[in-house]
């Protein structure tokens, strides 16, 4: 018996590190590039840089809504691979993209129409509004090939193929950055476009990648086979019961993405320096972060598969195995991001107060990526990973929208503290959520099936 239970135990760490280190690569690359379009464009431009960064604000809250309907697609479609049945996932899948393109096609019109309405949200500072159209008026084409590319990756990741997205991640590395360094200085004999550069270089990149990725489901994809026809069907039973899922883990996500964004509201609303500081720190912020975002859809594809197979006794299991985990990860994350704040900010061409602001909101995201690293995969992963994804989205309602984002507003408007205290304010949930997760992973009953069987 005890050398099952080592066996078991073995397979279950070989399981998780195979799905987890190669979710972790493709976010840290991905991320690697907006690192090395921040120090390009600080070198280039504070200015080109903070408008950047406010349109970047607007493609992260599209990203979280594509990153919820994809998890929602994992946590549904997980349990039908834990029965075997792929012909439902792929009726899901479908569901699932079409609802992320209808999402990019009514963002790609707004911004269109509001470009600078929505460069106004973020500053009133009219050079950071114009350099910010410029770039949006190119990034705004990647919208629909980044909604087909996230969605094929998640109908990947249900049947636990996540290699490809890794592979991905480095092309697109290689290639944003290759033409970065020569649009916006102007190498080579080359233009200098400055950020509209930049945008040239992510659009090429994400429609490589989304032709790589096509190409792969068309001739290497050998577990859920996924076709063209799969997305013209539609089927409203399924489609309900994805929606169910999907819906709370939409709005959760969204809101979430709005209160990041709204961090860059309030702090480009006290100084214009605090927007390009806070661009700095959160790109470093998000790479570091991958380590958490790895272990939630990590542990979101193993309970939602686990449960599929009905036993529940090893859902509990994994559940208290994947804590102690996660609080390793977050000492380990925290420490990480302290120690790599000197040498890349080092890497910057910014002026000294900024710099100064940077190394500050970074010494606080290093405290908030501890508390974060066990809370966001034990609410997102565990927890709405096992279908409590209500649960989830009411605690983030109250964390976010009646203690964070009122607290952050006073304390910038009202009190007018410095943007480090409001910066504190704003990632305070990261902390106090653990204890709400903790409570109801260990006494709640968060485990729901969620399969059609006569499917």
């Amino acid at each position: 018996m005890k050398e099952n239970n080592m066996g078991e135990e073995k397979g279950f760490y070989k399981n998780f590190f195979s799905i987890y280190i190669a979710l972790v690569l493709q976010n840290v690359v991905t991320l690697s590039v907006n690192l090395a379009d921040n120090i390009m464009l600080g070198s280039y431009s504070e200015t080109a840089l903070a408008g950047v960064a406010a349109v970047n604000q607007i493609q992260f809250v599209y990203q979280q809504l594509l990153l919820a309907l994809g998890d929602g697609l994992v946590i549904f479609g997980s349990q039908y691979w834990g029965k075997g049945k792929t012909e439902p996932m792929r009726r899901i899948a479908a569901t699932a993209m079409q609802t992320a393109l209808l999402i990019g096609i009514v963002l790609f019109v707004l911004v269109s129409i509001f470009p600078y309405e929505a460069m106004g949200i973020f500053t009133t500072d009219q050079p950071i509004i114009q350099q910010g159209v410029q770039y949006l008026g190119i990034i705004r084409f990647t919208y629909l090939f980044f909604a087909v590319t996230q969605l094929l990756l998640a109908s990947l990741r249900m049947v636990e193929t996540v290699k490809i997205a890794f592979i991905l991640s480095i092309v697109t590395f290689f290639i944003n950055c290759g033409i970065n360094y020569v649009l916006i200085f102007g190498n080579f004999g080359a233009p200098c476009l400055g950020a509209e550069g930049a945008a040239i270089g992510t659009l090429t990149a994400r429609i490589v990648e989304c032709i790589i990725l096509i190409s792969f489901l068309v001739g290497k994809e050998k577990k859920l086979h996924l076709k063209v026809t799969d997305y013209i069907h539609f089927d409203p039973v399924l489609a309900r019961d994805y929606f169910k899922v999907a819906l709370p883990i939409f709005m959760v996500q969204g809101l979430w993405g709005l209160n990041t964004a709204l961090q860059t509201v309030i702090l480009g609303h006290m100084t214009a320096a605090a927007i390009a500081a806070n661009s700095v720190a959160s790109t470093l912020f998000l790479m570091v972060k991958s380590i958490a975002v790895g272990a939630s859809s990590t542990a979101s594809i193993i309970i939602g598969k686990t449960i599929g197979t009905g036993n529940i006794k090893r859902v509990m299991e994994y559940s208290s195995r994947l804590q102690r985990m996660f609080v390793g990860l977050g000492i380990f994350a925290g420490a990480l991001l302290f120690l790599l704040r000197v040498p890349i900010l080092s890497l910057y061409d910014l002026s000294p107060a900024t710099k100064a602001m940077a190394n500050s909101f970074l010494i606080i995201l290093s405290v908030v990526c501890v508390g974060m690293s066990y809370q966001m995969p034990t609410n997102n992963g565990i927890i709405r990973g096992g279908g409590s994804a209500m649960y989830v989205m009411k605690m983030d309602l109250i964390s976010i929208w009646m203690i964070v984002l009122p607290v952050s507003f006073f304390m910038a408007f009202v009190v007018e503290a410095p943007p480090e205290v409001v910066v504190c304010c704003l990632n305070a949930d990261q902390i106090f959520k653990c204890i709400p997760g903790y409570l109801m992973s260990h006494y709640g009953n968060w485990i729901k099936k969620l399969t059609r069987d006569t499917v």
